[in-house]
């Protein structure tokens, strides 16, 4: 007895004989049969019009092959696919998995080995798009990466300064001032101050002042640890 879920199937192959042989095996392991298509362009639209769990795909079909058709569904509304075919070469197998096919039958298959190739092709499919969905959150993070990466500003290289006003000379030739050459080519930030060189140098009558206070604030602060 069929122990799985019921899966819906949908069945392309232009043999009559053979695909009624194929929905036999598949009705005694328990699947459902939603669609039977005998060209691979059928197969295409009922597979997007029926959403079915997995497709038995010919491989040789008029108008489109199994392998053509193959390509179109997955690249439309993926969907585990396994091949039917009386061939089993290197080079089939290899154009079958290029496709998105996830595994093979040879005909006429045994009941055993349709229940075996359609758990492989569910099992690599869902590999698949889970690799795709990893693939495409790895491309949404290179985005959000080359974008912060763009919006970061850095100064490299030598800078061409006055010795003396300490202005900075641009890639035009013209001359900035220290401050606005950084702030334009960087992320940073300025908050102007003075220091005691310059305070003692410009301002000197409040430079005095200031050093008196600090005198007394220090006298003060030994007067009350005595």
């Amino acid at each position: 007895m069929h122990n799985t879920p019921e899966l819906r199937v949908v069945v392309a192959e232009d043999d009559f004989l053979v695909g009624k042989d194929v929905e036999r095996v598949l009705k005694m392991k328990g699947y459902e049969i939603v669609g039977r298509a005998v060209t691979g362009e059928q197969a295409v639209e009922m597979v997007r019009k029926l959403r079915p769990d997995i497709v038995l795909m010919d491989i040789k079909m008029p108008k489109m092959d199994g392998l053509q058709a193959t390509e179109l569904i997955q690249q439309s509304c993926p969907t585990p696919i396994v091949i039917l075919t009386v061939h089993e070469t290197h080079d089939f197998l290899e154009r079958a998995s290029a496709v998105g096919a996830g595994a093979y039958l040879i005909k006429p298959p045994s009941p055993e080995d349709v229940e075996r190739s359609i758990t492989i092709a569910r099992a690599r499919h869902q590999d698949i798009m889970h690799l795709r969905e990893l693939l495409a959150a790895l491309e949404e993070k290179n985005k959000e990466l080359e974008k912060a990466l763009g919006e970061i500003k850095t100064l490299q290289g030598i800078l061409p300064i006055c010795m003396h006003c300490k202005g900075i000379r641009d890639d035009d030739g013209a001359w900035n001032q220290l401050e606005k050459y950084i702030t334009e080519h960087s992320d940073a930030q300025f908050s102007h101050g003075i220091c005691d060189k310059c305070l003692k140098e410009h301002y000197p009558d409040y430079n005095i002042t200031l050093s008196v206070n600090r005198s007394r604030i220090r006298r003060s602060g030994s007067d009350e640890t005595t």
